[in-house]
């Protein structure tokens, strides 16, 4: 676990120089992305693309850089989104190729969007399984565009339960970033939220002690079959990197990192970082850094893996 801005797990990490990140022993070097020779947006193709699943047609842009090393498709939290352009265009300067899309019933995207947001229709098994599917169709036209590099899915929220299931349906996936993505299940994280009920104070007059005797014991609002990414992650052996807030009142954080270093003890490649200010949105806070974290743990990843298929050869 790398813990932002505090001594986590006994390592404490000074630096002169620069900032490094302790990824389970592996000493990372995080250089802010506004010091990096981005590449300019001048140089950066868009291209609309329209591509199928599930009997709907869904509409996106692909964001291609000059130079291209890698390739992610973004995948939706909670909420009628449209394409995330802006997100699209920063992974797109720093050398990552990028399909975003509108959410299905949302946009140009045709389908129905399922509401309401919080609640039994937005995050049922059936739907969280057809925003699976959307994004897996979502790989394989950015595969389509490009079938020389190496494709991971970033999402946010939401897709912490959805990504899993895309990566284990579609094998071009190779590497995840979840941004405040749950490893609870659907059930678990309504009770949290419900608790919460959306006060940013929650943490300073709760404890964790409460937070799990609630989730454990509260009586659920909405019946409906519940969704656990873990049987899905237990499938799978590729990368994934989760990024959290600390003080994040949409998931019990310390819940999901147990889960995830649970996973790690069984050798799977499951990594996170924790960001003690932060809360639930760490890719869209006032810290450029979980962003510069994810970018530069993509590199990492793509570069160990062309490393390891040509020793291979």
């Amino acid at each position: 676990m790398i813990r932002r801005n505090s001594v986590s797990i006994g390592i404490k990490a000074v630096m002169k120089l620069g900032k490094a990140l302790i990824f389970l022993g592996i000493i990372f070097l995080l250089t802010p992305l506004s010091q990096v020779n981005a590449q300019s947006l001048n140089s950066i193709k868009t291209k609309n693309v329209i591509f199928k699943s599930e009997g709907v047609d869904l509409a996106g842009t692909i964001y291609e850089p000059e130079h291209s090393y890698a390739a992610l498709v973004i995948v939706h939290g909670s909420g009628q989104v449209t394409r995330m352009s802006e997100f699209a265009k920063l992974l797109a300067k720093n050398g990552i190729l990028v399909l975003t899309y509108d959410k299905r019933g949302v946009g140009e995207s045709g389908g129905v969007y399922a509401g309401p947001e919080v609640g039994t229709n937005n995050i049922s098994s059936d739907n969280l399984n057809l925003l699976a599917k959307d994004a897996s169709a979502a790989v394989s036209t950015l595969h389509e565009h490009n079938k020389n590099i190496s494709i991971g899915l970033v999402g946010f929220s939401q897709a912490g339960w959805i990504i899993p299931i895309a990566a284990n349906e579609n094998p071009l996936v190779e590497y995840m970033v979840l941004f405040s993505g749950p490893t609870i299940t659907t059930l678990e994280q309504l009770r949290f939220q419900f608790y919460t009920n959306g006060n940013i104070d929650f943490w300073e007059n709760h404890t964790e002690a409460d937070a799990r005797e609630h989730i454990n014991n509260a009586p659920d609002q909405y019946q409906f079959t519940s969704t656990d990414p873990k049987v899905t992650l237990n499938t799978l052996s590729i990368p994934g990197l989760w990024l959290f807030g600390e003080k994040d009142i949409q998931i019990p954080v310390k819940i999901d990192i147990e889960h995830l270093n649970t996973f790690k003890a069984n050798g799977k490649p499951f990594e996170y970082c924790l960001f003690p200010a932060l809360g639930h949105k760490t890719a869209f806070s006032d810290s450029t850094e979980p962003v510069d974290i994810a970018i530069q743990w993509v590199k990492r990843e793509v570069k160990k893996s062309k490393t390891m298929i040509n020793a291979k050869e």
